[in-house]
Order: structure tokens, then sequence, then C-alpha cells
């Protein structure tokens, strides 16, 4: 099976990138950003981040170096890149595998005297991140606290661009992984009259790193059941369109806003309803079982008809459907084709976010917290984050 086409007529519905048209219609301008520059992309080892990368090279930068913990993935992107036709590599092409909150990191950096475009796609991504206090501490800490560290050596050498990546559960967030980043785009914004910052909230990308998806896949390499919540509506992009918002976003847009993908209702799915057509894809007759114990017991022996299980989902943080922005906030829906923007935000004042890292530091450095206390300091600066625990985590599930 080719993923690619299977996404394509399965998943999105669309033949070529929603983006084509806007980065035809911005080629100068891409390009004119983009060539002889030098270029870092913390996070380039993901499957957005190698994306966005891929949108990049086409334009020739001077060099790119590539920041990320995964150092597999990073082998694998390389891997990737010197393999595809026609791929352009400048001839200074580092990575480096390090986090960017590592005093190796600022050491590189600082020796560079910084870089004309930063893009920062690491981040603790998934929902499944939030357990308990010290998982809800380390995806603090990555998304927003370690960002800030970067913010602040990018004053010393600050960019012709800086992007970094947010999420469509930013919008009214109902989990700390997307309240999180609402507070990452709070704080950045609070630099972007320093240098310019720019950022995306995005639907989810189709078989992504680590994705439900992407799980069953692997569940399917394993003649192992497929689980999947079947009330839960999403909206996707491939992983080209993935990277390639970003590539907008960064370059094209004006400082302090924030860009979305212009999607229809009608273009949402659930997950139970993909994975039915993935098993259809590849021949197989769905199985509904009633219970994971079910679904289970069946794995041992599959033929061609393949167990599932799909129902409600009930965990803690799982928002039933997405949106880009909130009521409050003013969007220009005209200025591109496929591109709405989240404009004239009123940025918050650099003393609230730094009351709120005094708050949040000053717990992390108790002996004991709750994730409770942690979501209350969040909720106090977060007005419309609306986090309900309801004592199960998707770590209990397939």
């Amino acid at each position: 099976m080719n993923l690619n086409r299977f996404i394509s007529e399965n998943i999105t519905g669309r033949t070529q990138s929603m983006f084509e048209y806007d980065i035809d219609k911005n080629k100068l301008l891409l390009s004119s950003n983009i060539y002889d520059k030098t270029v870092l992309v913390i996070g380039g080892a993901g499957t957005i981040g190698s994306s966005f990368i891929k949108a990049l090279l086409h334009f020739k930068p001077k060099s790119l170096v590539v920041v990320d913990i995964n150092e597999n993935g990073l082998t694998e992107l390389t891997r990737d890149l010197r393999s595809s036709k026609d791929m352009f590599i400048p001839n200074e092409y580092i990575t480096y595998p390090m986090s960017y909150s590592d005093a190796v990191f600022y050491k590189m950096f600082k020796s560079r005297k910084g870089f004309d475009i930063v893009a920062n796609f690491s981040a603790h991504k998934h929902v499944r991140s939030e357990k308990d206090s010290f998982s809800v501490e380390a995806l603090i800490k990555n998304n927003v606290i370690n960002a800030k560290g970067l913010l602040d050596v990018l004053e010393v050498y600050p960019p012709k661009k800086f992007f970094c990546v947010s999420t469509d559960k930013a919008a009214n967030p109902v989990n700390i992984m997307g309240a999180s980043k609402k507070i990452m785009e709070d704080m950045i914004m609070t630099y972007s009259n320093k240098y310019p910052v720019t950022t995306a909230r995005f639907a989810n990308v189709a078989f992504s790193n680590g994705s439900l998806p992407a799980g069953f896949l692997e569940r399917i390499s394993k003649n192992q059941p497929i689980s999947a919540p079947n009330d839960v509506t999403r909206y996707f992009v491939s992983p080209e369109e993935s990277g390639q918002i970003c590539l907008l976003a960064c370059i094209i847009g004006k400082s302090g806003e924030i860009y979305f993908p212009k999607l229809r209702k009608e273009q949402v799915m659930t997950f139970s309803n993909m994975a039915t057509k993935l098993l259809s894809e590849l021949g197989f007759n769905i199985d509904v079982c009633q219970s994971e114990k079910e679904a289970i017991n069946k794995s041992t022996k599959i033929d061609n008809n393949y167990p599932v299980f799909y129902s409600g989902s009930d965990t803690t943080g799982e928002k039933p459907y997405e949106e880009f922005f909130t009521k409050e906030e003013e969007v220009d829906l005209e200025r591109h084709k496929s591109l709405g923007v989240v404009v004239n935000l009123e940025p918050r004042s650099t003393e609230e976010v730094e009351q709120l890292f005094d708050q949040l530091n000053a717990e992390f450095q108790k002996e004991i917290t709750t994730k409770e206390n942690i979501v209350e300091i969040m909720k106090d600066f977060l007005i419309n984050f609306d986090h309900i625990e309801v004592g199960k985590t998707l770590d209990s599930k397939m």
C-alpha cells in the first residue's frame, strides 16, 4: 500500500496539497527570505519538522542545522534527504542529537552568532503525555519553560524569522498539552516586537510519528487488534501539508500572528472511520468486538477478519472536536486562499508571563506537588482553560 496515496484518496480527499496555490503565489517572497540564508530547525527529526525542512530546501538556504533528541530520527532524516531525487542539500548540513535546553546547544548557537531563520518543533504533542505531576512538569518544561530560554538567547542574536509550532488544541484548551501551547503562544508574542514571531495551529497530521493512525500500522504489522474512539472527530492534513503551512507562516507571516488551515466542517473524520478505511484498503473485513479483551483474544488467529474495538472516549483531556480560533479572536480569512490568520492579538504583558513562570517554577521546586496544583496555576493564567479530571488516562487503554 502506498501510504501517501491512501492519505490523499481516503483521508484528506485532496489530490494535491491545499497550500500549493499560496506557495506558488508567494514563490518570490519565499525565495528572497530563504535563499542563501542560515537556518536552524529544532525538533527537525519529527514528522512536521522534517516536512518543514523538505519544503524549505526547495528554496536553497545557505546552511541547515537540525537539532533533535532523537538520534535515530536524525539519521533517518539524513538518509531520506540524501536518497530523494532532486533534493537540494546545502554544503553545510549538520545534525546534532541534543536537547535545545542543554548547555551544549547554547554553546553551539552562540559560536555561530545565531541564524537567519529559527523554527522550533520540539514539543510534547500528545494528550497521553499528561498523567501526574511528574509527566505534567516534563511537558510544561519542554513546551514553555525551555522555549523561553531559546527566546531569550534569540534576543541577543535576533533572527530574521522565528517560528514555533502550536496546535489546534490551544484554542479553548481542555487538556494540559493544549493549555501549555496556549501559554507558549502568549509567551512568544511578548517577543514579537523584538524579532519577527509567528506560530500555526493546525489539524492532526495523518500517520505522523506517535499518532494513533501510525499506531494502526504498528498493530497491523504485529497482528494485534486495533482500538479507536468512535466519537472524536478530527481534521487531517498530510505530512507534506504540515510542513508547508509552517513554512508559509514562518516566512510570509507577519510578526505576532497565528496561522491555521482553512478546512471545512465536512472534512472531519473519526479515528474509527479511518481505521476501517485502512483495513479495507489492505483487504481485511472488519470484525467489531465488544471489548478490548475480546479483540486481543481474536488477534491470535487473524485471517481475513480483523478484530477492532471502537468505543466512546472516556479519558481526561480528550476534546470531542477541533477548532482553530476562539470567538474572542479576530480572524482574517481573505488574505490567503488556504490559510486563515488570527490578527490584532493583544499580547499578555511580560510581567504576567514572568509571574506565571515564577509560580510554576516554585511549584516544581517543591518535593511534593500535585497535578491539581499545576492545573490551578494554569487556570489562573488562562481564563478559558476548561480542564476536567476524570481519573483515567490514555495509558489505561490499548
